[in-house]
Order: structure tokens, then sequence, then C-alpha cells
């Protein structure tokens, strides 16, 4: 059985979905579909069990997942340990990030200056209003972004985190009451304008210039940090979409945080500069893919 099937199958059995388990490796469903059959035809036994709305594993594939997950682990880290033990891998990464992500990428950081003894993770903090300047520049070696991005010069490497979203509201507002609020009702609202450095494709996955229904979304003062959002909220000029995650880092006086019930989840992953690959960012983006994306919570924040 080769690596990448051996991988295929273990994240089919961890995510359960042949749709997201495609999106997890950078692979079509087609190739997952292929992969697995190709295993039971090996194994001569089913490993799934598939219906029109869910996918289960078969106690033939629980077995074969305990024993492929200790062995692919073990090769994981053998594979780490010899390329640290030749030198290849040694140093101080650059990772830029927004906000208090940083955190949530404890998990990913931890793992691999665990795997990688000689290395190290620095963490430098880039805005909103212009994304790619530090990346470009070469002051970060590699970006946590949300997604999409769609930059010729840019690699765009592993999921590492996905979240909901929620609108940030003055506190005196109507809005404040609400239980919720949706996607179209930002049509009734005014949000910030992040200026024009950001490109339009990537700032508009966070401030949609039109609703579902094709309502302009009306644009109000500009911002080009976060706590200037926060600042205009707060003063009761705009309202704001952010990531759920600021619910529980960010605590402001004269701002409520309402979820947004039909909003799509915000996906960040690894983002850097297609000419500048070696050694340290190639570990770091695979012990990130072996992480895998994990859902942000309020109860799990990765540290």
């Amino acid at each position: 059985m080769e690596l990448r099937d051996i991988e295929i199958f273990l994240t089919l059995a961890e995510e359960l979905h042949f749709g997201r388990t495609a999106a997890r490796l950078h692979v079509s469903q087609a190739r997952v579909s292929q992969a697995i059959r190709k295993q039971e035809r090996r194994v001569g036994a089913a490993l799934f069990e598939r219906t029109s709305r869910t996918v289960a594993l078969t106690p033939v594939g629980r077995r074969l997942r305990a024993d492929l997950q200790q062995a692919y682990d073990q090769i994981h880290d053998g594979l780490a340990r010899a390329s640290a033990a030749a030198g290849e891998v040694c140093g101080t990464l650059r990772l830029g990030v927004m906000g208090a992500l940083g955190h949530e990428m404890r998990a990913v950081i931890d793992a691999f200056v665990e795997r990688y003894a000689n290395c190290e993770v620095s963490m430098v903090e880039y805005h909103f209003s212009d994304p790619f300047a530090l990346l470009r520049s070469g002051q970060v070696d590699v970006q946590l972004m949300w997604l999409p991005v769609r930059e010729p010069d840019l690699t765009v490497g592993p999921g590492v985190l996905t979240e909901g979203r929620v609108l940030a509201v003055p506190a005196a507002s109507e809005w404040a009451n609400r239980e919720s609020v949706s996607m179209e009702d930002l049509g009734d609202c005014t949000v910030f304008e992040p200026g024009p450095e950001p490109p339009d494709y990537w700032g508009e996955a966070m401030l949609p210039r039109h609703t579902p229904q094709g309502r302009p979304v009306p644009r109000g003062p500009s911002a080009r940090t976060f706590h200037e959002v926060l600042a205009l909220i707060a003063a009761g000029k705009i309202v704001s979409p952010l990531n759920e995650h600021v619910t529980w880092y960010y605590t402001h006086p004269g701002i409520t945080y309402v979820p947004i019930r039909d909003a799509p989840l915000t996906e960040w992953a690894l983002v850097w500069p297609t000419a500048r690959d070696n050694p340290r960012l190639r570990a770091f983006t695979e012990t990130a893919h072996h992480c895998g994306p994990r859902s942000i919570t309020c109860g799990d924040r990765g540290y």
C-alpha cells in the first residue's frame, strides 16, 4: 500500500466525508474513492459503510485504522528526525499571523519544534489592510491567511484552522438584541472600507459588497487595523463581520457580537512566496499538514 493511499484512508477515517477529505489533501474526490476501492480490494472487505448521507468505518476499517495510524506516525516522525539529524532543517521560521491567531497555531508550532529541535518560530503580526506586504518583502517566511488567496507568486498550502463568523455591532444598537443575523441583513448596515491594498476578491470574502440577494452593502469610514475597526463599531459608525475567535479574545466596551447564522466558514491556510521555498518552510508546512485542520472553538484554543 502506497504511503499516499494510507494517508487518504486515515484522513477519510477521521473526516468521514469524501469531499472534506479531498479538500484537506488537495486531491479530487475521485482520487479518494479510487484509493479506498484499491485498499478494499487488497483487504478483501469493505472499510467504510456508505449511504447517501453518511460514511462510517466498518469493524475491519476500525481495526485497519488503529494499525495504520501508529505505523504512519512512526514513519512521519522518523523522517522528520532523520532530516533534522542531517542538518537540513534549522534556524528561525518567521510566521505572519493576524492578531490573536498566533495562539491558535500553538499545537502546530509545538509539534514543529518537537520534531526539529534546531528550529524555532517567531511570530510577526500583519494587517488586513496590506495582507501580502510582509510576504513579498521577505519580512516573514509564511503567513496564516483566510482563503481564498489567488496570487500567482504565492503558494497556498495546507489548511490549518476553520471557524464561524459573527457580526460586531454597537452595544446600544437594535442589532445587539438579536439572537442571530443573516448575510442578507448586511444590506441594512454600514461596514468599513478596508482601503485599496487588499485584492477585491480577498477583502470581499470577509466584507461582501453585495448580499446573497444582490443588494449593495453600504461602505462607511476606512480602517487599516483591527483595533481601528473596533473603535468605529463602538462609536456607532459601522458594524462588521468578524471571525468567531474575536468573541473570546477581544472584549471591548460598547460592542456586542451576534452570530451570523448563514455565514460561510472561514478557512485559514498557510501561504508563502513560491520562489522562496526552503527545507525549513517545507518542514513546517508538512508538520501543519500532518496535524490537519482544526475547528476553532472557545473551549479548545489549541494550547
